[in-house]
């Protein structure tokens, strides 16, 4: 239904009747509209990849884009939690399929994409989410672990990055969406030289990859997520949550069903003017420059209760043990001990 069918139907009909039937010429013409704005969205016959796709963000990377009607590649090192998210791909009606990969390794990457494109036929989206993060003071940590970090995090990340958009370059049609996943530790010093250096490197090489391959209608962003609840993080005590909740504006700990809409969004149509952006995905907490506890006048969205949903489902998908927090503190306790350094907590 467009606009000039309407215009037809209300031309064409007199007397009292065509008041009443422009109007309903005119609901169809919105709900079309609104059908059309839906389908920007739609990744219906999209073909993604989704690196770290085994666990945490990247499992739920992938599961959005597959709800949204893509077909999803599962990259990652861990085969039998890579072929379980491939299962739970295939129950939603989609193709999937599992490449075992490391993402700092140029000729792993170029054959994992052959067995991509093997698969699919083609790469329409490309996710890279695969990092690591080794804690320890930094005046401490070994050039060893530095390395490390580097090579999975920029490194690999520029590695998947140049192999998807060779594949984009030489398709017909040619183009896609590349999605480079950095983090708010890009834009604040979290204590953690070599992660917040790896992931401020995915934000800028981003912008740089943009600028170079727009010609071939490959768009290039990146998305920055803040502290997310994932089965990694499930060691962090009841004070760790409650101190980051303070210092977020919109005060509640970020879940992984929270970037599900931005994923998609840079996933499909409807982001296609935009590239070399890095989309800030945070709650605000990099706004709270001060690191000062913020008020609130009404309940946050999302409850302390509802925080830890998502994360007691995928515990028990582990068969991990939890409290009643969603918290197990043999977990990489670790991390927790990081957390509770980092914002002056005491045991």
């Amino acid at each position: 239904w467009t606009t000039a069918t309407a215009t037809t139907v209300y031309h064409t009909v007199t007397g009292n009747r065509h008041q009443s039937v422009f109007c309903v010429a005119l609901h169809f013409l919105q709900i079309d509209q609104l059908m059309n704005m839906a389908d920007l969205f739609d990744l219906s016959g999209k073909k993604a990849l989704v690196t770290g796709g085994s666990m945490g963000l990247g499992r739920g990377f992938a599961l959005a884009l597959a709800q949204a009607g893509a077909d999803v590649a599962i990259i990652a090192r861990n085969e039998t939690a890579g072929n379980s998210v491939v299962e739970e791909i295939k129950a939603l009606g989609r193709e999937s399929m599992f490449a075992k990969c490391d993402v700092a390794d140029k000729a792993q990457v170029q054959a994992m994409i052959q067995q991509v494109v093997g698969k699919f036929g083609r790469l329409d989206i490309g996710v890279n989410n695969a990092g690591i993060a080794i804690l320890g003071a930094d005046e401490e940590i070994d050039k060893q672990s530095w390395d490390e970090v580097i090579a999975v995090n920029l490194t690999g990340t520029f590695l998947c990055a140049q192999a998807e958009a060779q594949q984009m370059i030489k398709q017909s049609p040619p183009g896609g969406k590349i999605i480079n996943v950095a983090s708010m530790s890009a834009s604040i010093a979290n204590c953690n030289a070599s992660y917040d250096a790896s992931k401020a490197g995915v934000v800028h090489m981003t912008k740089t990859l943009a600028a170079e391959w727009g010609q071939y209608n490959i768009n290039v962003n990146s998305i920055s997520p803040s502290y997310v609840l994932t089965p990694l993080h499930a060691s962090t005590p009841v004070e760790v949550r409650k101190r980051i909740r303070e210092l977020t504006p919109l005060g509640h700990v970020q879940r992984v069903e929270d970037l599900y809409g931005p994923i998609i969004f840079l996933a499909s149509e409807a982001s296609n003017y935009m590239t070399g952006h890095d989309l800030m995905v945070d709650g605000g907490h990099t706004l709270n420059a001060w690191l000062t506890p913020l008020g609130r006048s009404v309940p946050p969205r999302v409850s302390p209760e509802e925080e830890t949903v998502q994360l007691k489902r995928d515990l028990d998908t582990l068969k991990v043990e939890y409290d009643a927090h969603g918290i197990n503190p043999n977990v990489h306790p670790e991390i927790a001990n990081a957390f509770k350094s980092a914002f002056g907590i005491k045991d």
